[in-house]
């Protein structure tokens, strides 16, 4: 068996490179890599001779898309040319044109991509030097808790180009995954976490050069492209959560002339909790339907998703209705209260759906 460099690809998107691309190319190849894939994605005419010089020295393959449809696409180009022109290429390393991955970090994660091949591998940056741009460090911790916090996912780098990506996972799962520019390395994080494929993280070194002005990512335009993926996780909650709201005043209204004036706080209690149990009765089965199947993705049959599902919808209204009942009770309308508490409920509800109600469970072999 020949060394993991002849069947493990090095897979280069770029847009406008210079010549920092040439020279890690260069090191590449004398390091022993073979199968060096640059996919150019819009290049103007007068940067295109920095592929033309990596193709005629070092023998690399250029995929061109003669105008720029997006880091996504770019990988994905490559990842097609892996799949139908090279039966024996058995993993692939994604590397920025920039300068920013170096040889001894690429070389550990192909290393890494071959000796696992049912892993995602992440070369992770470190962002606790100074010299580090504010807009990636903030950036960077602002998405890792969001994507902690939202999927379940726990990386030390979200956005990092580094990745290893073996064969039978490209060819499955990451080659189909949406996205056409930067939010597609986000979309292959949570990929992974759908279909329970284990991550490895190793470190890397943060390097940012001239600050990072070479990179093409837009701060503003392209995380909105990365946080419009969690649309999907937030829709259904909040569809509901209007369901449950409108339903709890509109009983309101409908019940409040069947109570006199001068009742009992006890059965103004039970009037709340009556409202509560109708509305959250109603909307948890829109919830739990759209949840299982849109939000969730779990395709399972087993009757032990809906019994903890409603489980926990039990707990959850008890502590609507006790909550929005004894606490905040300065505020004069119990709509409002309830909207407050369900809030909190909601976020804390989410997190036990992920990873207890719907979380998917291994197949036995």
């Amino acid at each position: 068996m020949g060394s993991y460099k002849e069947y493990i690809a090095v897979i280069i998107p770029a847009l406008d490179p210079d010549e920092r691309m040439t020279a890690l190319v260069g090191e590449l190849h004398t390091s022993g890599f073979r199968n060096i894939i640059l996919v150019d994605d819009g290049s103007a005419l007068e940067n295109r001779i920095h592929f033309k010089q990596c193709k005629e020295q070092y023998g690399c393959k250029i995929i061109r898309h003669v105008v720029n449809f997006g880091k996504g696409i770019a990988l994905k180009s490559a990842f097609n040319y892996i799949l139908e022109s090279c039966p024996d290429i058995r993993g692939a390393v994604t590397v920025d044109c920039d300068g920013q991955h170096v040889l001894q970090n690429i070389d550990t994660c192909a290393r890494l991509t071959a000796e696992n091949p049912d892993k995602l591998i992440l070369g992770c940056r470190q962002f606790r030097e100074k010299n580090i741009p504010w807009r990636s460090r903030f950036g960077n911790k602002l998405t890792r808790q969001v994507i902690r916090l939202l999927c379940g996912i726990q990386v030390s780098d979200t956005q990092t180009g580094l990745r290893g990506l073996p064969t039978p996972l490209i060819q499955n799962y990451f080659a189909n995954t949406k996205g056409e520019r930067f939010e597609y390395e986000m979309n292959m994080l949570i990929a992974a976490k759908e279909h329970m494929i284990p991550i490895q993280e190793f470190p890397i070194e943060t390097i940012y050069l001239e600050h990072n002005e070479s990179s093409h990512f837009n701060p503003f335009l392209d995380s909105i492209r990365i946080y419009k993926v969690f649309l999907k996780f937030m829709l259904s909650s909040l569809s509901s959560f209007l369901i449950d709201i409108f339903l709890y005043w509109l009983l309101g209204l409908v019940l409040r002339p069947w109570i006199p004036d001068d009742v009992e706080v006890f059965n103004i209690s039970v009037l709340i909790l009556l409202r509560t149990v109708i509305s959250r009765l109603l909307s948890s089965l829109f919830n739990f339907l759209v949840n299982k199947n849109q939000v969730f993705k779990n395709d399972s049959k087993s009757p032990a998703i809906i019994v903890k599902y409603y489980t926990l919808c039990i707990i959850q209204l008890l502590l609507s209705a006790l909550l929005v009942n004894h606490l905040l009770s300065f505020i004069a309308y119990s709509t409002i209260r309830k909207c407050i508490i369900d809030t909190i409920l909601f976020a804390i509800s989410f997190q036990i759906q992920r990873e207890w109600v719907f979380k998917k469970v291994p197949e036995r072999k």
